[in-house]
């Protein structure tokens, strides 16, 4: 199985950092935010991830994570000319992802904790794997209006989506965590563009729900999501982090760790890793874990 994590836009919510810094290599307390996507790929086993970024970015995204052997996964980087949605991310992963049954699209600036959270993707995979279609996450939130809605039934059948509805007909918001069949990329190219001249990834979503084909999973109590695009939600997202890592003692979304623990790396593969980073409290925790 692969990943596809958008990690490109114009970053407009954060203006003016984002003017020369793309949003997903700022950090969220004290590491890159593109690392927490991409450690939830890794907790659930995936190894091939496909990065897709701004042309202006692909070189510092390769400084930071190179081709990924460090941690022993693979990165394939696509580039995305211009801003033009987030359905196009299928389209241009194309190449990579034509032979998978399934496939995690993540939205980059989506932060995610719980405890049960890779059992609960891995039991999405599984879903869409067993009997196609698609699979989203949705998550209760005070303001739904500001966001996508999903309506469903006890089951899990999803009724109907709507992006930022005047009148949500639930609480529910759908959070930037996707797994689809092999239909999205053909899916994906038959969408139009909406108002605002994007490919949105709503559009592949209702077109799965037209055909019967959508299902979701509830990311309930014990789970916390952050839309880290905009100033506030992005300092919150760095405040809980913080507060867990302290309170723990235990890192999120650490890739070294994942891949140690994995047993993709060695003690010695780790030591390494941290060797470089000898000066900050990440480098320490690493070298700690290697000693235990």
């Amino acid at each position: 199985m692969k990943a596809i994590i958008l990690a490109g836009g114009s970053g407009t919510r954060l203006y003016p950092v984002t003017h020369v810094v793309n949003k997903h290599l700022l950090p969220i307390y004290n590491k890159p935010m593109i690392y927490y996507p991409l450690s939830l790929c890794m907790l659930i086993g995936i190894r091939e991830i496909i990065l897709v970024v701004n042309p202006e970015d692909l070189e510092s995204f390769k400084r930071l994570l190179k081709d990924g052997s460090h941690v022993v996964i693979k990165i394939d980087y696509v580039v995305q000319e211009k801003p033009r949605g987030l359905a196009e991310g299928l389209i241009l992963a194309e190449p990579y992802i034509k032979d998978q049954s399934c496939v995690l699209y993540m939205l980059g600036d989506n932060i995610f904790f719980g405890h049960d959270l890779p059992k609960i993707m891995l039991s999405a995979k599984e879903e869409v794997e067993r009997n196609g279609g698609a699979c989203i996450f949705a998550y209760y939130v005070h303001a739904p209006e500001r966001f996508g809605v999903v309506e469903f039934d006890e089951t899990g059948k999803v009724l109907s989506i709507e992006e930022k509805p005047k009148k949500p007909r639930s609480n529910y918001a759908v959070v930037g965590m996707y797994f689809y069949d092999s239909d999205a990329v053909e899916i994906a190219k038959t969408v139009k563009p909406s108002q605002r001249g994007e490919l949105e990834i709503t559009s592949v979503n209702q077109r799965y729900l037209d055909e019967g084909r959508l299902r979701v999973k509830l990311l309930g109590r014990g789970f916390a999501w952050f839309d880290a695009g905009t100033h506030d939600s992005f300092l919150e997202a760095g405040d809980f982090v913080a507060t867990i890592e302290k309170k723990t003692g235990l890192m999120i979304g650490c890739i070294e760790e994942i891949a140690y623990r994995n047993g993709w790396i060695d003690r010695e593969q780790l030591l390494k890793l941290a060797e470089a980073l000898k000066k900050t409290e990440y480098g320490k925790y690493l070298k700690k874990l290697a000693e235990e």
